[in-house]
Formats: C-alpha cells, structure tokens, sequence
C-alpha cells in the first residue's frame, strides 16, 4: 500500500470517528432542527467520500468488505445533489453505517 492511501485512510477514519462524535446521545430531530449540526455531519460524510475517492484501485482490492462505491456516491450525491439531501438519509448513513453492533 502506497504512503498516500495510508493517509487517505486515516482521513476516512478520523472523518468517521467525528461522525461518531457528532451523534453521540443526538437524533434525527436535533438533525432536522439544529442547521450547524446538519452542516457539520454532511461535510463529515463529504471527507469519507472524498477521501475513499482518492484511495487507489489496489488498495481498494485489499478491502472488498469495504463500499467504496457506495462511500464515494454518498459523498457524489451530497455536493452534486445537495439541493435533493434529506435528512433521513444522512442520519440513516451515519447512524446505521457508523454505528458498531
């Protein structure tokens, strides 16, 4: 693995611990009623996506179990589509996605 897919790595594990951080003891309607943490947690996700983007096709290989492509189109449809975003998705994503078993 070269040196900058470990830091794009790193950069999806610290993006997904502030996830983590950002609905530690919230809801969906702290989502729906509290903008700076709707702003906060969809640029999370962003930096997951983008930096999953950048990671190369060999060190994807290494880990199938992960989505890559389901990660890179979270982070396509919440810039690309950002007039189309529901709330209900991003927590969904952060809370089913993020969240350990």
């Amino acid at each position: 693995m070269n040196a900058r897919d470990i830091v794009r790595l790193r950069h999806m594990r610290d993006e997904a611990m502030t996830v983590l951080q950002f609905i530690h003891g919230r809801s969906q309607a702290d989502l729906d009623q509290d903008k700076l943490f709707s702003y906060g947690l969809r640029y999370a996700l962003q930096i997951v996506g983008e930096a999953a983007a950048q990671v190369s096709s060999e060190t994807r290989t290494l880990y199938p179990e992960i989505r890559w492509g389901e990660i890179v189109g979270m982070r396509q449809w919440l810039v690309h589509g950002y007039e189309r975003v529901k709330n209900e998705v991003i927590w969904r994503t952060a809370t089913e996605v993020y969240l350990p078993s």
